[in-house]
C-alpha cells in the first residue's frame, strides 16, 4: 500500500521504535517511586519534558502530558472552563474545528456556558471576527492553528495579539502543526496549545498540552502526577517516542518541507498534463502537508474504494468519522450543506517519507479511475 493520510495518523520511524524499545526493556520503573528503577524512570521523564519545553521554548513545568490530542484539547477547553466560569461563561470557536473541539463546546453547554461559532468567510477566520464575537464575559477562544481537513491555516498570531486586551485565554489545536512547523506558544501569545505525537511519527496514544501557568480542573482524579493536573501513571515509552519523533522532525524542518512542497506542485503538474479535471478545496495560506482536492461529479466514497483496491491510502477528511464518509462539516462551513463539493473532496496529506514516484503514479491512478 502507498500511504497519503498522514494527516490521521504517521508511521513510527526506526529512530523512534528504537527509542521507544530501548525504554521498554531499559527503563520500566514507575516513576512516582521512590526506588532506584523509579528514580530512573523519573529522570527520563524530567528529561523528556525538559527537551519538549526546549522545543517550544517554554517552562518544563507548563507541559502536560497526556493520552492525546482528544484530551489535550478536553482538558483546555473543559479544563480552564470549569475552573474559571467565575470569571464568565462565554466562549468562542468556530464552526470548522475538530470533534473534539466542538463536541466539548457543546458538553459546557449543558453546563449552562454560552458558546460562538464562527463561521469561516472566504474559507478564513479572522481576528475581527474574534473581536466583534468578544464580550465582557468571555473567558476563552479556541481556535485551531490548520484545519485537519483542507490545510487552511489560520490567523493564530493575529488573534493572540487581539486577545492579550482581552480576560479570554486563547486555546489553540495545534496537532496538525507541531511536527510540520516550529511553534513558540508565547511568541504567538497562546495560553494553551494541545499536540499529538502520532501526527508527527510518535506512538498513539501519547501528547501534550501546554498551558501558560493557567488554573485548570483536572479531568482525571486520583495520584498527584503532573504537578496534580493530571492523575495516572505517565506513559514513559510513549513520551520518549514521542519527545524522539518530535525533535527529529524539527531537526528536518526546513528539508521536511522544502521536499513537501515539491511533492505536492509536481502531483499537481502531473494531474494537469494528464487532463484531470480537479479544483483545489483551500484557501490562500495552506500547509502543504494537507492537499484537498474536488474532482466534478466523482463520488469520493466510490473514488476512495477504488484507490484502496489499488493499494492507494487516502481519506475523505477527519478519522474521527471512521466507518461512514459522512458530509463534511467543514466543507458545509466553507460552501454550504446542498454543495455537490461535499461528497466530491478527498483529502491528500502527504509525508517526508513519500516519494516523487509514489504522487507520480497516484496522479497517473486517479486519471483512470476517475474515466472509468
Amino acid at each position: 500500500m502507498v500511504y497519503f493520510d498522514n494527516a490521521a495518523t504517521s508511521h513510527l520511524t526506526p529512530k523512534v521504535i528504537e527509542r521507544m524499545t530501548q525504554v521498554m526493556s531499559q527503563v520500566f520503573g514507575n516513576p512516582s517511586s521512590l526506588h532506584q528503577d523509579g528514580r530512573k524512570a523519573n529522570q527520563l521523564l524530567r528529561q523528556c519534558r525538559q527537551e519538549l519545553a526546549q522545543a517550544l521554548a517554554v517552562k518544563d513545568n507548563q507541559l502536560i502530558f497526556t493520552s492525546g490530542g482528544t484530551e489535550s484539547n478536553n482538558l483546555a477547553i473543559k479544563g480552564y472552563a470549569l475552573a474559571n466560569q467565575d470569571k464568565g461563561k462565554h466562549l468562542i470557536t468556530t464552526s470548522v474545528e475538530h470533534h473534539s473541539v466542538l463536541h466539548t463546546m457543546s458538553y459546557l453547554e449543558t453546563c449552562g456556558f454560552e458558546v460562538t461559532y464562527l463561521e469561516p468567510i472566504n474559507q478564513t477566520i479572522s481576528a475581527q471576527q474574534v473581536k466583534e464575537a468578544l464580550r465582557p464575559d468571555t473567558i476563552l477562544v479556541s481556535i485551531m492553528y490548520a484545519n485537519n481537513e483542507t490545510g487552511d491555516v489560520y490567523p493564530i498570531e493575529e488573534i493572540g495579539t487581539l486577545l492579550t486586551e482581552h480576560q479570554a485565554v486563547f486555546h489553540v489545536d495545534a496537532i496538525q502543526v507541531i511536527g510540520k512547523l516550529s511553534v513558540h506558544p508565547q511568541e504567538l501569545h497562546i495560553d494553551l496549545l494541545s499536540a499529538s505525537a502520532h501526527k508527527f511519527h510518535g506512538p498513539k496514544g501519547c501528547g501534550f498540552l501546554y498551558h501558560n501557568t493557567l488554573k485548570l480542573t483536572p479531568l482525571l482524579h486520583g495520584g498527584q502526577q503532573e504537578n496534580n493536573r493530571r492523575a495516572s501513571t505517565e506513559n514513559l515509552i510513549g513520551i520518549a517516542g514521542m519527545t524522539t519523533a518530535l525533535l527529529d522532525c524539527l531537526a528536518k524542518e526546513k528539508e521536511n518541507l522544502a521536499q513537501i512542497y515539491g511533492l505536492k506542485a509536481s502531483f499537481l503538474k502531473q494531474l494537469d498534463q494528464l487532463g484531470v479535471n480537479y479544483y483545489l478545496n483551500q484557501g490562500a495560506n495552506s500547509l502543504p502537508y494537507v492537499l484537498s482536492l474536488g474532482f466534478p461529479e466523482t463520488n469520493n466514497a466510490l473514488l476512495l474504494t477504488q484507490l484502496d483496491l489499488a493499494g492507494f491510502s487516502l481519506s475523505a477528511g477527519s478519522a474521527c468519522t471512521t466507518g461512514n464518509i459522512e458530509p463534511s462539516h467543514v466543507l458545509a462551513s466553507y460552501y454550504g450543506k446542498t454543495s455537490p463539493r461535499l461528497k466530491e473532496v478527498i483529502r491528500i496529506s502527504f509525508s517526508e517519507y513519500n516519494t516523487l514516484a509514489e504522487v507520480l503514479a497516484l496522479a497517473q491512478i486517479l486519471k483512470k479511475v476517475i474515466k472509468h
